[in-house]
């Protein structure tokens, strides 16, 4: 199993809370920066040969901004350097302030079947406060143009002057909307972003209140038919992210753009996140690669463990012996010792307990050892 990401740094606005590659200002560059990412991909053909990817995902930024065309030429370009599987999950992240009916029918008509939209909150408040572009009619009528289609909802908390019932809220319009897959974050202040002179001012909710409000989440969110699988994501039986699950899995990605990370064959590697610097490297024919690493097998094994603790499902410790040749029960003892309270280690499995989740760095940080 293998992805593709693709990113595109532009949106309409930068949210306060936005620490992403994006460039509201430079959005007149769309099609000479599609025009590089198109290039950057027949550039990487030869590399990727052997590959049959499973998933594209579009991200941003606000993909949905630029001519629906760029997309689907995006697509056609994927197909054409790459195998992507008949049955691929092609992804589009989508502000609901920037869609149509026509931009919809193009995305559906290139291929795409899967839709990520950011509601965020369901309080035209909160989201004038967070420097969304959309208000709750905006995501209403974008939901109703995907009525039928596999998509996706965005909710945040840990957002200023939020209540439980703002979240209540937000979660029951997302279910009613027809999504089948919900993603619900906590706001994190990053250096740098409006939103964290919010946090140094003690204007958001501190770490328990979040806790607080996650449980209550995972409590409506499951009366609404939304299983937890990983620990920001939920979803209506079957409807799993594919992508994300490749990225929980451990699996390979090849990323495209400005800021996209890569891992393919035990090395990491990511793109310049300066659009200037990535059109120079592009059109000189040259990867815009500004950082490389070989992942050693310590920081393997720890990146497998990691990530697989951040989901229900928890560790396949038979996976983790065919991958690694090692027990996991005696590479773990420590930790498994240390952290029995919180964990359940049965049936071939370690995973954390469902009300410890949240809290899960605590408690993961005891199983790395690299």
């Amino acid at each position: 199993m293998a992805g593709i990401y693709v990113h595109v740094p532009f949106c309409r606005q930068k949210c306060r809370y936005c620490d992403f590659a994006s460039f509201p200002d430079k959005i007149g560059l769309a099609e000479s920066y599609m025009a590089c990412v198109y290039r950057e991909m027949a550039m990487r053909e030869g590399q990727l040969k052997g590959y049959l990817f499973d998933t594209l995902y579009i991200g941003g930024g606000t993909p949905s901004v630029i001519d629906e065309n760029y997309i689907a030429m995006l697509v056609a370009a994927a197909r054409k350097h790459f195998s992507l599987a008949p049955d691929a999950e092609i992804t589009i992240e989508m502000n609901p302030g920037t869609v149509s009916a026509s931009k919809i029918d193009m995305y559906k008509r290139s291929g795409i079947n899967r839709f990520s939209v950011g509601l965020q909150t369901a309080n035209d408040k909160l989201l004038a406060d967070l420097g969304r572009i959309h208000t709750l009619k905006d995501y209403l009528s974008c939901a109703k143009l995907l009525k039928g289609q596999n998509f996706s909802a965005d909710i945040m908390i840990g957002l200023k002057g939020q209540s439980l019932d703002d979240i209540s809220r937000s979660i029951e319009i997302a279910a009613q909307s027809g999504a089948s897959h919900i993603s619900m974050y906590a706001l994190t202040p990053e250096d740098g972003t409006p939103v964290y002179s919010d946090y140094l001012n003690g204007e958001l909710p501190d770490s328990d209140e979040v806790a607080e409000q996650y449980a209550f989440g995972v409590e409506k969110l499951k009366e609404c038919g939304f299983e937890r699988y990983e620990v920001s994501n939920f979803c209506k039986k079957g409807r799993e992210s594919r992508h994300n699950m490749n990225y929980w899995q451990r699996g390979e990605y090849i990323g495209f753009g400005v800021s996209a990370s890569s891992c393919i064959n035990n090395v990491r590697f990511t793109n310049t996140f300066d659009l200037d610097e990535y059109f120079k490297c592009i059109i000189s024919n040259h990867f815009a690669v500004i950082d490389s690493a070989e992942i050693t097998p310590p920081e393997q094994r720890d990146e497998f463990v990691m990530l697989a603790m951040r989901t229900a499902a928890g560790v396949d410790k038979a996976e983790y012996q065919r991958l690694f040749g090692l027990s996991f029960d005696g590479e773990y003892a420590a930790a498994i010792a240390k952290n029995a309270k919180y964990i359940e280690n049965s049936d071939g499995r370690l995973r954390i307990r469902d009300e410890y989740l949240f809290v899960q760095n605590t408690i993961i940080v005891d199983f790395l050892k690299a």
